[in-house]
């Protein structure tokens, strides 16, 4: 190595001590709760709420069954709230069984950033997109204040946001995988990279409109490879070579997700010079999961293409907790002996024990920008 790496290692070095004395001597942040928007890899019940529950076997490794999550436990947005020491969210839509003392969840399965045409939903497309998130939002946090207010007991105020506690909250994003999903099936590459901007540009809006209601800390993820999701293979037949990358993932796709996040990298260092007094924390989900999907063995996983529940043989595709018939026979899309050595959960969403390995390693700061542990991003006056 010569001298000038050399000097740049030890720069570096030198660099994370202080950011690392600094965190140490700063109180962590104390906050009072966690507002979520985003799609089904944030969802905690939604979804299940506006329509259909989400049957067995999804929920079997939750500790708190049903757990109406695409998942067979915990997403990432628990293990956020577990490290918070706070209680996982109630769903918004949900009517039963909520809590929203501290925080709730505006994700909804098939959600998008930008709102899509009505032949859309038959993809699985929510009709929850961002904008109409905000709008719940919005609509929650007037009408907790009013209910706050007129409540004549502790009781009553008991399950209510403390009106005051909206601005010290965490405010976390998890959406725009669904955006791609959709523009693979409806655009060539050039339409789609054409489209980015706006789409980032709403989700900035969305970070904009919350900071005006008094929001001053968000968690924005990126959007994961989703060219590595097994759900990608199930239809393809005689690939040419250079479609997938060396780990089984499509590149063109993935090169989609990677232009997504550099956008989306932008507009978030846009969005600090445009809203002084917030805390950004960009998080690269991307490089988080890719990092898992290359070294699988290593980290006691088994392949990433293989799925842990339904029924994927040849041409037939049986889905996690459905029934289908296979060799004349119906078939039921169950789920493997152990969840905890799987990457993919049903082919489109991750299992809780990759779920856990991700969060573990951008809730450190690892995969962060600033790199800041998530108990050392809010906002400081």
């Amino acid at each position: 190595m010569g001298l000038r790496p050399l000097f740049i290692a030890f720069f570096l070095s030198c660099t994370l001590c202080v950011n690392s004395v600094e965190l140490k001597n700063s109180p962590p942040c104390a906050f009072p709760a966690i507002y979520n928007f985003g799609d089904s890899n944030s969802d905690t019940g939604g979804i299940s709420a506006a329509f259909e529950p989400i049957p067995p076997p999804y929920g079997e490794s939750f500790p708190q069954k049903p757990s109406a999550r695409d998942c067979d436990g915990r997403l990432i947005v628990d293990f956020i709230a577990e490290k918070l020491n706070l209680p996982y969210l109630s769903a918004y839509l949900n009517s039963l069984g909520t809590n929203y003392r501290h925080g709730a969840n505006f994700a909804t399965g098939g959600s998008t950033i930008r709102r899509q045409n009505e032949t859309i939903f038959q993809y699985g497309i929510s009709p929850f997109s961002l904008d109409m998130q905000f709008v719940q939002f919005k609509q929650f946090k007037a009408r907790t204040k009013q209910l706050y207010q007129e409540a004549k007991t502790a009781l009553e105020r008991s399950k209510l946001p403390v009106p005051e506690e909206f601005s010290k909250a965490l405010y976390t994003f998890d959406i725009g995988q669904n955006d791609l999903s959709v523009g693979f099936r409806m655009m060539n590459f050039d339409q789609m990279r054409e489209s980015m901007p706006d789409i980032v540009n709403q989700l900035a809006s969305a970070v904009k409109n919350i900071y005006e209601l008094g929001g001053r800390t968000f968690w924005i993820h990126n959007t994961a490879p989703i060219g590595c999701l097994p759900v990608n293979l199930f239809y393809k037949h005689n690939l040419p070579a250079g479609y997938l990358d060396p780990y089984g993932c499509v590149k063109d796709q993935n090169v989609m997700a990677v232009e997504f996040n550099k956008q989306l990298k932008d507009r978030v260092v846009k969005l600090r010079t445009e809203l002084p007094e917030a805390a950004i924390t960009y998080v690269d989900l991307y490089a988080a999961k890719y990092g898992l999907i290359s070294n699988t063995k290593n980290e006691g996983f088994v392949d990433p293409l293989k799925i842990c529940c339904g029924y994927h043989v040849n041409d037939t595709h049986i889905w996690c907790g459905t029934i289908g018939t296979a060799n004349g026979k119906d078939v039921f899309g169950n789920a493997c002996e152990k969840p905890s050595m799987y990457v993919s959960w049903d082919g489109v969403h991750y299992a809780e024990a990759a779920n856990h390995w991700v969060a573990n390693r951008i809730l450190n700061g690892s995969f962060t920008d600033p790199p800041t542990l998530i108990t050392q991003a809010c906002y400081r006056h």
